[in-house]
């Protein structure tokens, strides 16, 4: 039994303790309506269908399939729909626990100074007590909503966003360069090339000189992209396509057969970059030419505090690069704070992805969240250390959740000043 269904089935022994735990409170409003038939119906519905994918989750992290079956529009609502109901119901379970908590102190404080006698006491708390879990059955329909918004329609509300960076060792020749970067493609969860194409599209819009993809093309296998080789060969860029690999395009995901079904795999999910178009960098480095002027693009493989692999080598990637201007493509922006800030005085500027900024949390003027902050303190955006800079994209797919919630799929356009000028 491998570690990810040890930690499905710890969410599966949570979950049935919370849906008792809701069962409980709801039961309150449920037997006072005229149709609670109808109610305690589709509550048994809802337990049957998150129940169903927990094991089908299990079922399919240890069952060893020879071809990949593509996602579809049914199958991620399906998997979407489940998980808003798995998350809703573990925060109304919260919620009601906070009700009961509140109502036990306020018990005791009635007790102790004597308040009230314990018939009133026992009257007064029970009524509110079915109020309280009406408040908490709308809060937690919040979140629900959220989601539901998120798998319909977030997964493809695609942002760009622009930021100008300046660097003294930036050659003139580059002043105003525009590079675009996408990352966290994960193409075995799409479910529409069309919705995909808008995304190439909007990224086209942008006239890149350069695009650079930060690793996780797939989730497991190869053939995830094939659906989508005419899209992403569709980007558009003046001096061409990089890339580097991210943790999941190893294949270290799934179930293989055999140590070289999954060196086979990898070997294929190397030709697949060919294929796109994309130039991947392998603990490497190239010149990014304007003339005589150019800077140096590194890319390494992925490197992740454990349990992520660590196949990355930066110092192979830096042989022969000079003080010119300095660009590292590095998938885990953990990365940056374990080894790069060893080499400050080498890298200028560093290109993440990773997070997807959980997929979920909150972004408006004054707001910056997500859960993700508290495993990744650098998850989303820019970040600096003097001169020195990481730039953490939020993802162009998704994983897992099939959808958003509050974090966008990002497009990044970053244009690069010369102090020099």
């Amino acid at each position: 039994m491998n570690q990810r269904v040890v930690i499905v089935l710890v969410i599966l022994l949570v979950y049935l303790l919370s849906e008792l735990y809701v069962f409980f409170n709801l039961r309150i409003i449920i037997r006072e309506s005229k149709h609670s038939f109808l109610y305690y119906g589709l509550y048994t519905f809802s337990v049957v269908l998150v129940l169903l994918a927990l094991v089908s989750l299990v079922y399919n992290m240890n069952s060893i399939t020879k071809e990949f079956i593509p996602r579809t529009q049914l199958t991620n609502l399906f998997i979407g729909f489940t998980f808003a109901l798995l998350v809703s119901k573990l925060i109304l379970a919260s919620i009601f626990l906070l009700i009961d908590v509140s109502r036990l102190l306020f018990w005791i404080v009635d007790k102790v100074v004597k308040m009230a006698s314990d018939d009133a006491g026992e009257i007064s708390l029970e009524g509110r007590r079915g109020f309280l879990v009406k408040i908490g059955l709308g809060i937690a329909a919040i979140p629900f909503a959220s989601f539901l918004y998120g798998i319909t329609k977030g997964k493809y509300n695609y942002k760009v966003r622009k930021i100008s960076l300046s660097f003294d060792n930036l050659d003139p020749a580059f002043d105003g360069y525009k590079i675009v970067q996408i990352s966290d493609i994960h193409a075995g969860s799409f479910d529409s090339p069309e919705q995909v194409q808008k995304g190439i599209d909007m990224l086209n819009e942008q006239n890149p000189d350069l695009v650079l993809f930060t690793g996780d093309l797939v989730n497991d296998r190869a053939e995830e992209v094939d659906a989508y080789v005419d899209v992403f060969k569709s980007i558009k860029s003046k001096d061409g396509i990089y890339s580097i690999t991210g943790n999941h395009d190893y294949g270290d995901y799934h179930a293989w057969e055999s140590e070289e079904a999954k060196a086979e795999n990898f070997q294929n999910f190397l030709k697949r970059h060919d294929t796109l178009g994309f130039n991947i960098l392998m603990n490497e480095n190239v010149k990014i030419k304007k003339g005589d002027a150019y800077f140096n693009l590194l890319g390494i493989e992925n490197w992740g505090l454990p349990p992520f692999p660590q196949h990355g080598d930066l110092n192979k990637a830096l042989e022969g690069v000079d003080d010119q201007f300095t660009l590292l493509m590095s998938h885990d922006p953990s990365h940056w704070d374990s080894e790069t800030i060893h080499h400050f005085n080498r890298v200028d500027l560093t290109l993440s992805g990773h997070t997807h900024g959980m997929q979920f949390g909150i972004e408006i003027p004054g707001i910056k969240w997500s859960p993700v902050k508290y495993r990744y303190p650098r998850w989303a955006g820019l970040y600096e250390k003097g001169e020195h800079k990481l730039y953490v994209n939020r993802g162009f797919g998704f994983l897992g959740l099939p959808g958003r919630v509050g974090i966008w799929p990002e497009i990044t356009v970053i244009e690069l000043h010369s102090n020099q000028v």
